[in-house]
């Protein structure tokens, strides 16, 4: 009596739903130079501290540069000019470093809708504004056009120098439609839209 063995087939898991078109987060900086400023920071003063207290602990006098600021500080009024100066410095730093921490930051790169839950894709906002200028350009009557892209909402001007503007128009509003749609952004930017007529020279 002989037996085979049966190949077993396993089922891979169900991948992880990806998120719902138009709530794709914004991609988030490094803040590598900030975070290198207050890491070099700490690190000087928290060193400096260590070294004064540990001398202190072994029965050394103290470093002169903490007596004198421990003295300065024991003598200078809270409402003097440099007082409220350097507080106010510290204070806008730390509302910096708080905005920094808080906000996701590369501005410049529109998140694109997830084809797959594992894989995130970008598009640099200047591309997109040079593809949408590019097929605004195509359009017969249109002379020149400027596009200012922003996160919501993309501005087209364009100068027709032939053709009626409101033919125009409607060809830009349908191409730059479709083209938006088909960058496939997470949130595609609303399309204001204007067409005027080239200004006479002198």
């Amino acid at each position: 009596m002989s037996t085979e063995q049966v190949p077993v087939i396993e089922k891979p898991p169900p991948p992880s739903a990806a998120p719902p078109a138009g709530h794709e987060p914004r991609f988030w900086s490094p803040r590598r130079v900030p975070a290198t400023l207050v890491a070099v920071l700490v690190l000087v003063t928290a060193g400096a501290f260590l070294y004064d207290i540990a001398a202190v602990r072994a029965h050394h006098p103290a470093m002169h540069w903490r007596r004198a600021l421990a003295h300065r500080l024991a003598q200078q009024p809270l409402d003097d000019t440099w007082v409220l100066a350097g507080a106010g410095i510290a204070a806008a730093l730390g509302l910096w470093l708080l905005i920094l921490a808080v906000t996701p930051g590369l501005r410049g790169l529109l998140p694109m809708r997830r084809t797959h839950p594992d894989v995130r894709a970008g598009l640099r906002r200047d591309a997109a504004a040079l593809l949408l200028r590019d097929r605004a350009m195509e359009i017969s009557g249109v002379r020149r056009v400027r596009v200012r892209l922003r996160r919501s909402r993309a501005h087209v001007l364009a100068v027709s120098h032939f053709r009626e503007l409101d033919e125009v128009r409607g060809d830009l509003e349908a191409a730059l439609t479709d083209a938006i749609r088909a960058m496939g952004l997470a949130r595609p930017p609303a399309l204001t839209l204007h067409v005027i007529r080239p200004g006479r020279k002198g």
